[in-house]
């Protein structure tokens, strides 16, 4: 079995920013929903963009939500996994607006009119990492450089 080894905020940071494709978990009246989504990180927020009558543009706006993305390599058994717990916004500033467009803006796959924005704190933000020998930064598979 191999021990997981905790990132440094830094190293946890960087492999954050440097994503494409994470999960957002949030709380509903229902009970919670963990969803996919592509996202980009901009100043101190993990942004993501969706509908507004999506599960996430009803029920994400001003509660804490969480946020994770990973890597694994199942061959070699290692991997990463970072996490963003933090309270969950509506962006409509048009200069915020503009700032993270010009920046890197969040590219959804999903069909359909995606333009509420919705900002993610980084209030906590911590990692992990399995096997040894490796840098998950340098190595990574998907690597988005801004």
């Amino acid at each position: 079995m191999l021990e997981p080894v905790e990132l440094s905020l830094s190293e946890a940071e960087t492999l954050l920013r440097s994503g494409v494709t994470g999960r957002v978990a949030v709380s509903t009246p229902q009970g919670p929903h963990i969803l996919p989504v592509n996202y980009s990180v901009v100043g101190e927020h993990v942004v993501i963009r969706t509908s507004p009558y999506s599960i996430l543009g009803t029920h994400a706006h001003r509660t804490t939500v969480a946020f994770e993305t990973d890597t694994f390599d199942h061959e070699r058994q290692r991997g990463w996994s970072v996490l963003v717990r933090g309270r969950a916004e509506v962006i409509n500033d048009a200069a915020t607006l503009e700032s993270i467009h010009r920046i890197w803006p969040p590219r959804p796959w999903a069909s359909g009119q995606r333009n509420l924005h919705i900002g993610i704190r980084l209030d906590e933000v911590t990692g992990r990492r399995l096997g040894s020998g490796w840098d998950p930064v340098r190595e990574a598979t998907v690597r988005r450089i801004v």
